[in-house]
């Protein structure tokens, strides 16, 4: 009789223990979802910025027609590829007119340009901390699948690792400035 009654007792310990590791993973990846959406959001925001930006240096910058097309081809394909390689160059075409705009000094005073400027500013940065933060649920998620014993959950029911927002190649190397 008490051989049952551990016996029972065992089994019902690594049923509760099944039931929350089970329960913590679907939390993990479900906060990884919940991220990456974020992500999404800033980044529709900084698309829909963009175009504005653009017009406002338009009006100022008439000649420098090629960097004002190459923001607005960049824009377009970040949009609607939705990969790290056209989001990189998007913020290199960003870069540039910026560096564009440093050449006239009435648009660097225009209060509309300055809105539009610390906009964008804003908006990189809070991508950057949704980027942060996604990879930290990324990173806790990838460990609790690795880890023994949860990883015996995650096998069971097929939770597979995610992958890091990281930049490209060509990000990593030092930022070259023109005048």
């Amino acid at each position: 009789m008490i051989v049952l009654a551990v016996a029972v007792i065992v089994i019902a310990a690594a049923v509760v223990w099944a039931v929350s590791a089970y329960n913590s993973l679907v939390k993990l990846r479900n906060k990884g979802d919940e991220a990456e959406a974020a992500i999404d959001a800033h980044l529709k925001e900084r698309y829909d910025l963009i175009p504005s930006l653009v017009e406002t240096v338009k009006g100022y910058a008439k000649h420098e027609s090629s960097v004002l097309e190459d923001v607005v081809n960049a824009r377009n394909r970040a949009e609607s590829s939705k990969g790290i390689a056209a989001e990189n160059e998007l913020s290199g075409a960003v870069g540039r007119l910026f560096a564009v705009a440093e050449a006239y000094p009435e648009l660097k005073a225009d209060k509309n340009f300055l809105d539009l400027q610390s906009q964008l500013a804003r908006i990189e940065e809070t991508l950057a901390n949704a980027r942060r933060y996604y990879n930290a649920v990324v990173r806790e998620y990838n460990d609790r699948i690795m880890v023994f014993p949860s990883s015996l959950i995650a096998s069971a029911f097929h939770f597979g690792k995610r992958d890091y927002i990281e930049i490209d190649d060509s990000e990593r190397k030092r930022a070259e400035v023109k005048f």
